[in-house]
């Protein structure tokens, strides 16, 4: 069932004292706790580059979170930012509050000096924020390439590397 926008939404950094609140909301969206620890081996390691939350009403209703990745490549090394994850409460899906997260997010990444995303995950949800799968297909990766994406985050995109092998964080297992 859709639900209409949310119009009381706030997006703001997350905070040591939201952690079992953002573990809530992620367990919830993902039905686990997989990507509750994944968060909190990334925070614990410093591995995040940004993390915000969205609050409803007083409530966090919904997290994202862009860790370093690095892409190996013939000149070098340059650092890129991974999506994992994007998490918003079952019945706060489909208000618009991931994609309040996610543009709230490229603003800021963008504004920061990252020129380059990189999601694992659905191209029919996350084309609509302009990940796209032949932007990521000069990339390797363990992860399957039919859900590998990338997002330029800033018009001076031409200095980035389109090819290369993706090292994301520890916190993600072997690269």
């Amino acid at each position: 069932m859709s639900q209409s926008p949310v119009k009381q939404l706030h997006i703001r950094p997350a905070k040591e004292q939201d952690r079992s609140l953002i573990d809530g909301v992620i367990a919830a969206a993902f039905n686990g706790n997989d990507e509750v620890a994944l968060v909190r081996k990334l925070v614990a390691d410093g591995d995040v580059v940004l993390e915000l939350v969205a609050e409803a009403n007083g409530h966090v209703t919904g997290h994202i979170l862009f860790s370093r990745v690095w892409i190996e490549h013939a000149d070098g090394r340059t650092p890129a930012v991974a999506l994992a994850p994007l998490a918003v409460l079952p019945e706060m899906q489909r208000a618009g509050v991931g994609r309040a997260l996610i543009a709230e997010a490229h603003e800021q990444l963008a504004k920061a000096g990252e020129g380059l995303s990189i999601v694992l995950g659905d191209p029919a949800y996350y084309g609509r924020f302009g990940y796209r799968l032949e932007l990521a297909s000069g990339f390797e990766s363990n992860y399957p390439a039919h859900y590998l994406q990338a997002r330029y985050l800033s018009e001076n995109h031409r200095d980035l590397p389109h090819q290369g092998r993706l090292i994301y964080a520890s916190a993600f297992g072997e690269n």
